[in-house]
């Protein structure tokens, strides 16, 4: 296991845990690719395939390396496992200097369903020694808290978090077992292991204070401006003034208006501008929802003031993220 004391990813200060649960309602962590990956060493596997997404990767026997996107290396044993909840290209090998082939160029046989079976092994039968991993690629959303994705860290190590939160660990014991044995259905249990490990991992970095104490973040720490950001998100398509969110606050309109400049660097307006357009993109590029009613829904009186906004926040035309039919 890793070491369980030396957690650099997670602060102690904690945002209040009703605003942690509200944070974490729009959560969507939807594994779309898993491989159940046995190889002899010396091997090296280079991910990364589909940018953008989510990886998990669970070490059922290891020592496994992990070299992150900035090429930092971190050792797995049997039992670990890592959230890098924005994918990039990273790599899985036996040695950390080792040369890595891309995942998608091995052969792969299916288990089930969106799982595969990668076996890469030094005899037909593979031997007992050979490092077994499963690893899944992920859609993650956190709705209209998605702009926490980027705040998170690149790796997210599952051992930082044992100390704080045990209950994780009986799940890594399963994952194990289900790897090592093979059992009857094992490819499906596993994949659904996966994704409650993940959102486990992603709940603890919320909830431990999101590694972060700059910007909107601070604002969650700070019970009364927590509950401003709160009722933003929650209804981001009201026609919200300023007296109403220094209500929200209990304090005077001045007040709110500085305190808020202050924690987040940005007006209560313009932050509002921005988590609409962040909304917006969203729900007309993966949702494919049509303009007029992403407009309507966030509070637009009409397409073409909503298209000038996004076109001012996000330097382009809304029409431009829509998505061709598959």
């Amino acid at each position: 296991m890793l070491d369980r004391t030396s957690d650099t990813t997670l602060a102690t200060e904690q945002p209040p845990a009703d605003l942690v649960s509200e944070l974490l309602m729009g959560m969507r962590l939807v594994g779309l690719d898993y491989r159940r990956i046995q190889m002899t060493p010396p091997f090296g596997i280079g991910f990364g395939e589909v940018e953008g997404r989510a990886q998990f990767h669970f070490v059922a026997r290891g020592p496994v390396f992990l070299r992150s996107p900035e090429g930092v290396v971190h050792e797995m044993n049997a039992g670990d496992a890592v959230l890098l909840p924005r994918g990039g290209r990273h790599e899985l090998s036996s040695a950390p200097d080792q040369p890595s082939r891309d995942i998608g160029g091995l052969n792969a046989a299916p288990l089930c369903r969106s799982v595969s079976a990668v076996k890469d092994c030094a005899t037909e039968t593979c031997r007992s020694q050979d490092a077994l991993i499963f690893s899944g690629c992920m859609d993650f959303d956190l709705g209209s808290m998605h702009m926490m994705v980027g705040l998170m860290p690149e790796v997210l190590l599952v051992g930082t978090l044992l100390g704080r939160y045990p209950e994780i660990l009986p799940m890594l014991e399963a994952m194990e077992r289900e790897t090592r044995e093979e059992r009857a259905g094992f490819a499906g249990i596993l994949a659904r292991l996966a994704d409650v490990v993940s959102a486990f991992i992603v709940r603890a970095w919320v909830e431990c204070g999101c590694g972060d104490s700059s910007g909107w973040v601070a604002a969650l720490r700070d019970p009364r401006l927590g509950r401003v950001i709160a009722a933003l998100h929650r209804d981001p398509g009201r026609n919200w003034t300023v007296a109403e969110l220094a209500a929200e606050m209990n304090s005077s309109r001045s007040v709110f208006a500085e305190r808020f400049l202050e924690v987040t660097g940005m007006t209560p307006v313009h932050y509002l501008t921005e988590l609409r357009m962040r909304l917006a993109a969203q729900w007309i590029g993966r949702d494919r929802m049509p303009i007029e009613t992403a407009a309507h829904r966030l509070g637009y009186s009409s397409q073409a003031a909503f298209s000038r906004a996004f076109k001012r926040i996000t330097g382009h035309p809304p029409g431009g993220l829509k998505a061709p039919l598959s």
